[in-house]
């Protein structure tokens, strides 16, 4: 615990310090992609439930909190809460209606749920539909009397640095999260269903239940972290929103650092999310997916465990 209030106070302080605006647009950007790792290997990783639906909910996060805005005025803190809530409800039932299927059917399904997602929102003009929303946060922002966002006498001078404090916030919620479901019995109860389903059921593992669980968790964390995209971009628009980049970049970033512990998904976001940002300024944003697809196949033929995985072999070697 005191680590973690080391790091929040180690966030903020960052902020205060720092007057350059680069860093921390691409500081939240690496730790989006850490989130959604994390929210992915949930299911993906300790349940082996390989899941192309993270898109889905990460949009849906999205435009959840700009209704919020649109319908209640809602401040950001509720919005979020919103897109979180939102898409645990959402991952429930989707997870009700597919997780008895298995393998690449169930693959197939996610994609489907992005699909249907992406169509809806294009057609939906209250949220602008195929032409997009321009959202223009206050250059102010009070909550329970507190002015957080503000020049003068804010704790934060910005929204980008208030955006990315929350992010790190986020971040460390969501390593929580994964640490207490690997120690748990429902973390043993997911890699018995990833290593043999039929062998876990006929222990009495309810493997139901457990995807259920998992899938819940998973849509949540991505809907809360998709619910700073329309802060962060101050345009939303579907093809963005509900991009099959993010949900290829969710799985790679888990598969290439590993997906046995939480540790795993960070590391493949740090390196993956930093070579995407060095590519971006200096040749272009084209080439991430390039970048992303080249680290999957060497690490999915040379060292199928991830980095992790490789780093063990290597260290047996060593002995």
């Amino acid at each position: 615990m005191r680590k973690c209030l080391a790091l929040v106070i180690l966030s903020y302080l960052v902020t205060a310090l720092i007057d350059n605006q680069y860093p921390f647009f691409a500081g939240f950007a690496i730790l989006q992609l850490m989130v959604m790792a994390l929210a992915w290997n949930i299911l993906g990783g300790y349940g082996g439930y390989v899941n192309f639906g993270s898109a889905a909910f990460f949009g849906l996060g999205a435009y959840a909190a700009i209704v919020s805005y649109q319908l209640f005025a809602a401040p950001l803190i509720f919005q979020i809460l919103v897109g979180g809530f939102f898409c645990a409800l959402l991952g429930l039932a989707t997870g009700y209606l597919t997780l008895r299927l298995r393998g690449v059917y169930f693959a197939i399904a996610t994609l489907a749920l992005l699909v249907v997602s992406e169509t809806l929102i294009h057609n939906w003009d209250y949220v602008g539909g195929a032409a997009g929303a321009y959202i223009l946060p206050s250059r102010t922002l009070s909550f329970l009397g507190v002015l957080i966002v503000g020049k003068d006498g804010g704790l934060f001078s910005n929204n980008k640095e208030f955006l990315f404090f929350l992010q790190c916030i986020l971040v460390l919620v969501t390593i929580i999260i994964c640490r207490t479901i690997e120690n748990s019995k429902y973390g043993r109860g997911l890699a018995a269903l990833r290593d043999n389903e039929e062998a876990a059921e006929s222990m009495g593992v309810p493997t139901l239940q457990l995807k259920l669980i998992a899938t819940t968790i998973s849509a949540a964390i991505m809907g809360i972290t998709g619910s700073f995209f329309p802060y962060y971009m101050t345009f939303l628009e579907p093809t963005s929103a509900f991009s099959l980049d993010i949900s290829v970049n969710a799985l790679a970033m888990a598969l290439i650092g590993g997906t046995a512990t939480w540790l795993g998904p960070v590391l493949g976001a740090v390196i993956l999310g930093t070579l995407q940002q060095v590519a971006t300024v200096t040749i272009s944003s084209e080439i991430n997916l390039l970048i992303v697809g080249l680290f999957l196949v060497g690490f999915v033929i040379f060292a199928p465990d991830g980095f992790l995985g490789l780093i063990k072999k290597l260290g047996k070697r060593g002995d």
